[in-house]
């Protein structure tokens, strides 16, 4: 166990830094190219990069037209390769390059695969284009077909084909397209994926005209989410010829369709960018997100590489909030989505059941106003009366006049049906016949109170026709925070599937949405966040969740990265001291995540019998859907390790 986490811990918990270069070139000036290809791969080299990409023919330029049919630029090729293999002889990165490659009396557009001072293996260009602007079968052959040869290139037998896969001790594996590869309707990289290659790199020339970029992007985008993958694309800069068309050289690396780094077009220098990859995600998002591995796997040559560059330190932002979107109008687009998904879950199942009312708890707490919201939008888009919403207030112990009146002033404000009962005396008459202490505030003494809610409502429901609309959300599921057969169940429950951290910005949206109550829901953002069970002091909060279970903006994080990508504990606690620096110590950090896992497996028997709810993002706790775990599973070995951090 102590050799597989030192493993892990030498390559950064799977972070790869890869490289998207474009070089200042002149036009069939190989000595030149040479020259800034080699000062690129050493800056990447600096940068702890694995594997640095360039772009297509960027050893002789891209556009040479007929100077291909010339052999003085082969030979000038070949010198310009070998001084590569001189500089590269004690370089760990890998460098990938484009260059023209004679084989079998053809010529082909290849990607060189170079470490070490030695070259690994040559890619041909499967798809040749021969249409508009683009007239390269004039001089390359299609390598489509090429698979399991061997190509004799100064002095070396070097593997070459389509058919190659480059893979590093430690298990990193990685697959190479050239330009038009990308566009075609099944790009190489497809299989190349599908046959263990979690890193796709494009060497690439494509032209500038309008609209292109958008869409250029959209294929890197798209190709990367679709073989769950990072993309690399490189492309020809300014200093190719601009006879006919203009290069602008864009780079850009993308992880599982989205966009980490974008060079800037048009720059009459060299540029580079850099970007960390996480393969072990990638690697885990492909067998529980997605229908990879019914994929056809067709035969490769693996490659093997010598041991890659580590990173000393991650160069990537790691988002503390991965549930929310950061730009406000994202944040609008997903709190609409959800709220509409909410409503549209609640409206089948009222007119499934025939449910004359609706009943929900409604405490003046951020869970509590998100169910009634989204219970009321199901009303509007049902057309029925929001009287037939009946909504009940339970003051106890520990309920303050602030969270009493704001869900008042909420129920008033929307015009549903609001019942007050007070549960004080039926819970001291509980704690009669079960002989408790009154004076005890322990766990019997809270549960008590949420049962007897629930059990109101419950009955309730009954006697009005009607189904409990379940208030709880899925951080409290993640730690079984909620009292079994207590909050924990309802006929349907509407928060179920939203972390408490996009509860506030669904919250707060709606602000906008239903101005009639804007002030009582700004009340009820700021207030803390509190199961109110036990005695007030001078009617302020004195219970606040987030003092005993800890920080929902961690556990948040904890439950997004374990159950998204699988992530071992050590590895979330890094993940989370890069997140929150300066925010968290690390001592800080290790004891919640430890409560994290010690409740999320000891509380699964909570979410096996937890009630339908709608699933609104990619993570979701239900057994009947995308959680589905023993409730007697041990959390030892997650302890243990942690603690080995």
């Amino acid at each position: 166990m102590g050799s597989k986490y030192q493993e892990k811990e030498s390559d950064m918990f799977g972070f790869y830094r890869v490289a998207a270069a474009v070089p200042k070139v002149r036009v069939a000036n190989v000595v030149f190219n040479i020259d800034q290809i080699a000062d690129i791969w050493r800056i990447s080299e600096e940068q702890n990069a694995a594997i640095v990409s360039f772009p297509e023919l960027c050893i002789t330029s891209y556009s040479c037209g007929d100077l291909f049919y010339q052999q003085q630029l082969h030979n000038a090729t070949a010198e310009g390769i070998q001084k590569l293999l001189d500089i590269s002889s004690t370089c760990q990165s890998v460098a990938i390059v484009g260059a023209p490659i004679w084989h079998r009396n053809r010529l082909y557009n290849c990607a060189i695969v170079i470490q070490n001072g030695a070259i690994l293996g040559v890619v041909p260009k499967s798809f040749v284009p021969e249409h508009k602007e683009y007239y390269e079968k004039r001089w390359f052959s299609s390598g489509m077909d090429i698979r399991g040869e061997t190509l004799r290139f100064l002095d070396y037998d070097v593997p070459f084909g389509v058919d190659l896969l480059f893979k590093s001790p430690k298990g990193l594996c990685f697959g190479v397209e050239i330009c038009e590869d990308l566009w075609s309707v099944v790009p190489p990289s497809s299989w190349q994926a599908l046959a263990g290659a979690t890193l796709l790199f494009n060497l690439s020339a494509s032209d500038e005209i309008v609209g292109k970029s958008d869409y250029r992007e959209a294929l890197v985008r798209q190709q990367s989410a679709r073989c769950v993958a990072g993309y690399v694309y490189a492309s020809c800069g300014m200093g190719e010829s601009t006879t006919d068309v203009v290069f602008g050289g864009d780079v850009m690396i993308a992880e599982n369709g989205a966009i980490l780094e974008r060079g800037e077009r048009f720059l009459d220098e060299s540029q580079v960018i850099f970007a960390d990859i996480d393969t072990e995600r990638l690697q885990t998002m492909r067998i529980s997100e997605t229908s990879f591995t019914d994929g056809k796997i067709e035969p490769f040559r693996e490659i093997t590489l010598s041991s890659l560059p580590a990173i000393r330190q991650l160069n990537r932002h790691i988002d503390p909030y991965p549930f929310v979107p950061s730009k406000k109008s994202e944040r609008t687009k997903r709190c609409r989505e959800i709220f509409s998904i909410q409503a549209a879950g609640l409206q089948k199942r009222v007119e499934h059941i025939g449910s004359k009312v609706c009943v929900l708890g409604i405490s003046g707490g951020l869970d509590s106003t998100l169910a009634l919201l989204a219970t009321y939008r199901a009303f509007e888009s049902m057309r029925r009366d929001v009287k037939d919403i009946v909504c009940v207030t339970m003051p106890g112990f520990g309920t303050t006049g602030r969270t009493l009146q704001n869900a008042k002033r909420l129920c008033e404000g929307l015009g549903v049906t609001l019942r007050e009962i007070d549960i004080t005396d039926i819970c001291l008459e509980h704690f009669e016949k079960i002989g408790h202490d009154p004076s005890r505030h322990d766990i019997v003494f809270e549960n008590v109170q949420a049962r007897e809610r629930t059990e109101i409502l419950m009955n309730l429901a009954n006697k009005l026709g009607g189904i409990v609309v379940g208030t709880g959300d899925m951080s409290e599921s993640a730690l079984g925070w909620s009292t079994y057969n207590g909050d924990h169940m309802s006929m349907y429950a509407i928060n179920i599937g939203i972390p408490k951290t996009l509860i506030q910005y669904i919250v707060e949206w709606a602000v906008e949405i239903y101005p009639v109550i804007s002030d009582v829901l700004l009340d009820i953002l700021a207030t803390p966040v509190s199961p109110e069970l036990l005695p007030h002091s001078d009617d302020e909060i004195s219970q606040k969740t987030e003092e005993i279970v800890g920080p929902y903006e961690l556990h948040d994080f904890f439950l997004y990265h374990m159950i998204k990508s699988g992530a071992a504990p050590q590895k979330i606690l890094f993940l989370a001291k890069t997140a929150f620096k300066n925010r968290y110590d690390e001592g800080t950090l290790k004891k919640w995540l430890r409560l994290f896992l010690k409740r999320f497996f000891s509380q699964q028997f909570k979410r096996s019998c937890m009630p339908d709810g709608p699933k609104v993002g990619t993570i979701a706790l239900s057994p009947r859907g995308d959680w589905r775990m023993p409730s007697d599973a041990e959390v030892q070995i997650w302890i243990e390790a942690l603690e080995e951090a």
